[in-house]
């Protein structure tokens, strides 16, 4: 996974159009901020390289949005099972292309592209329409080149493929915090997070200062990433994970129990750690700091440029 170069300059979405004319790009959401932000995480990648214009519209539960409703886009992303069909349908009948991320529910050949995680996927020569990415795609913004100090952690919670171990949870995060004293350290949780967790850590742990998601925005996260030196992360928070390691930070992992179903996460997770990517708690030793990643992992933007490569090629800036 190598750099990626964002060129200047503005360019056009069709070859007789004006060259400030942006790229059209309608979002589809089921109303799951986890999809929406994937979706978007794509979209602000396409803005990096090239002018675009955004427009989302809510599928489910309400009507099915017609055509004419929409002026024809460039692009449709959507995210979510919800999205599936209403995304498949709207771009034939625009004639536009369609963008899917995450394993759909229909048949793959449907739509012009699929971004899967590696971890969905079976057999090693997906078909030319599917791009396999590590993990799901995110809104976390490339790194600048301001100072890093402190640490973070990030809690989950348990889900259908991991339990929770909270008094582990704690004695390890305490002693993470104790070997790094000599700086400021956060710690979030999730919706998932059983009640109080944050408080219970605060109290055995007093180095930490603790915000519990309710109470932060979400800018809150990336900004908090792109600030701290190292992230320690529980192993259920997979999109977490991800998030972190797009921003810069260097990651360890913090054990959580595994259920039954959890093998095609845990074998993600585990080309992580042998990629060298992340530490395992297991494989740290206090005092010593955590591996500096292989390089930043800029899923979206690497995705981004071969969006615009294969279905809109004649938006792609010259070099």
């Amino acid at each position: 996974m190598g750099g990626h170069r964002f060129p200047a300059g503005l360019v056009s979405n069709k070859k007789d159009q004006e060259v400030n004319t942006p790229l059209h790009i309608v979002v589809l959401s089921d109303g799951k901020a986890g999809h929406l932000n994937q979706s978007l995480g794509l979209h602000e990648a396409l803005q990096r390289i090239t002018p675009c214009k955004l427009e989302t519209i809510s599928v489910g539960d309400r009507r099915f949005p017609s055509p004419t409703e929409i002026s024809k886009p460039d692009l449709i992303l959507a995210a979510g099972h919800r999205t599936h069909l209403p995304l498949l349908l709207l771009s034939k009948r625009l004639g536009c292309m369609s963008v899917v991320l995450m394993k759909p529910s229909l048949p793959t050949f449907l739509f012009d592209l699929c971004i899967i995680p590696r971890h969905d996927l079976k057999g090693a020569n997906p078909p030319k329409n599917i791009i396999p990415s590590t993990g799901a795609l995110n809104r976390v913004p490339p790194p600048g080149d301001q100072e890093r100090q402190g640490g973070l952690i990030l809690l989950g919670g348990p889900s259908s493929h991991h339990g929770w171990d909270e008094a582990g949870t704690r004695k390890r995060v305490c002693s993470i915090v104790e070997a790094g004293s000599e700086r400021p350290w956060r710690a979030t949780d999730s919706r998932r997070t059983p009640e109080d967790t944050l408080q219970s850590l605060q109290k055995q742990c007093s180095g930490i200062a603790i915000y519990p998601h309710q109470s932060t925005g979400p800018e809150w996260l990336p900004q908090r990433l792109a600030e701290a030196h190292e992230t320690w992360v529980t192993e259920d928070s997979v999109s977490m994970i991800y998030e972190a390691l797009s921003s810069g930070t260097r990651v360890g992992i913090l054990p959580s129990p595994k259920s039954g179903t959890a093998g095609r996460i845990a074998r993600g997770i585990q080309r992580l750690i042998a990629e060298k990517w992340v530490t395992p708690f297991e494989q740290w030793k206090p005092g010593d700091p955590l591996a500096k990643p292989p390089e930043v992992l800029r899923e979206a933007d690497r995705i981004a440029e071969i969006v615009l490569d294969r279905l809109l090629p004649q938006s792609t800036p010259s070099a």
